[in-house]
């Protein structure tokens, strides 16, 4: 590991300050994926500054029956919460298919939304990744890349997202709020993350130097009607082949509100509007379920190896829709 300045800051606005004034600097919560990153010299900070000791922590309502996350609640806290047990199980249960309990208990909340992607080529300094060194190639394209990207991939990177509780966040319209040294400002999490294009290196369109301060979930009934499911290649801790965060509300046997994010098949959470569109205001029928999953997947552009995912996310639709509107009735 390079060396490094460590500062730990009492003050949102002092944290800001410390990282502007040092260049490469960034900001360290739980650092459950930062240290793993610096340790193989794939994040090289010149200083990391500690934001877990912020006035940012906590889970309350606000006046508008928003519910609103401090980014630097642990994603331990954030999952056993009970009103976010209550009106977003998906969130609770996205965060657990997350981690271990021991790394549930250090992650926060902002850090989440953050972490890198975990492709191989990424993670392997001795191979070319357009990620960590832009210009140098892509060599999962032509490579090894069974569990990579199907949706909004390009010649420079195919890698995943790899978060759970993004995927479920994306699904339910939260509001990532930060802090700037020019003031605060928001993203809806389905805008968070920047499209692959030809700039893979710059993952969000969080303005430079921001920091995340909260996350804000608006009130929505038909996410107490939610699940979280995650297909992985191991049944211990392992990011997703594909996942699902679904909501849907039934009435008359007629679907009346739904939502669908899919997980594992882009380099951000896959918000699957065509679905739902599909859905909305018609039968709750299993053959409709594929039906809407069908049209989502229609513009799917798998690689060699991964088309499985293609079948994998059509069932995963299918069934999950299924048992929710089982349970509605």
């Amino acid at each position: 590991m390079k060396e490094f300045a460590y500062q730990r800051s009492a003050q949102v606005r002092d944290a800001l300050a410390e990282v502007a004034g040092t260049p490469g600097a960034k900001f360290i919560g739980g650092g459950t994926n930062l240290v793993d990153l610096m340790k193989n010299e794939i994040e090289t900070p010149a200083k990391v500054v500690d934001v877990r000791h912020l006035p940012l922590s906590g889970i309350r309502f606000a006046a508008d029956g928003q519910l609103v996350i401090g980014a630097t609640t642990t994603n331990s806290d954030a999952a056993a919460h009970p009103d976010v047990r209550r009106r977003y199980p998906a969130v609770t249960q996205a965060i657990l298919a997350g981690a271990s309990g021991q790394l549930r208990n250090m992650a926060t909340i902002g850090g989440n939304l953050l972490q890198r992607t975990r492709c191989g080529y990424f993670t392997d300094t001795s191979q070319p990744c357009n990620k960590r060194v832009p210009g140098s190639g892509c060599p999962a394209i032509n490579g090894i890349h069974h569990n990579h990207a199907i949706f909004d991939w390009t010649d420079h990177c195919a890698a995943t997202n790899p978060g759970d509780m993004g995927v479920a966040l994306a699904a339910f319209d939260a509001v990532v709020r930060f802090q700037t040294l020019n003031g605060a400002g928001e993203i809806p999490l389905t805008d968070f993350y920047r499209p692959v294009g030809t700039t893979p290196h710059l993952e969000t369109n969080l303005p430079p130097g921001a920091l995340i301060t909260e996350i804000a979930l608006p009130r929505l009934d038909v996410a107490a009607q939610s699940r979280y499911r995650k297909v992985r290649e191991r049944a211990s801790y392992a990011f997703a082949t594909v996942s699902i965060a679904a909501a849907l509300t039934v009435h008359r046997r007629r679907v009346q509100d739904v939502r669908i994010a899919l997980g594992g098949v882009a380099a951000r959470p896959w918000r699957a509007r065509i679905a739902e569109a599909a859905l909305r205001d018609g039968p709750a029928t299993a053959d409709r379920f594929r039906a809407a999953a069908t049209a989502e997947l229609a513009k799917a552009k798998p690689l060699r190896d991964n088309a499985y995912k293609v079948m994998l996310a059509r069932n995963l639709i299918e069934t999950t829709l299924t048992d929710l509107a089982r349970r509605a009735k």
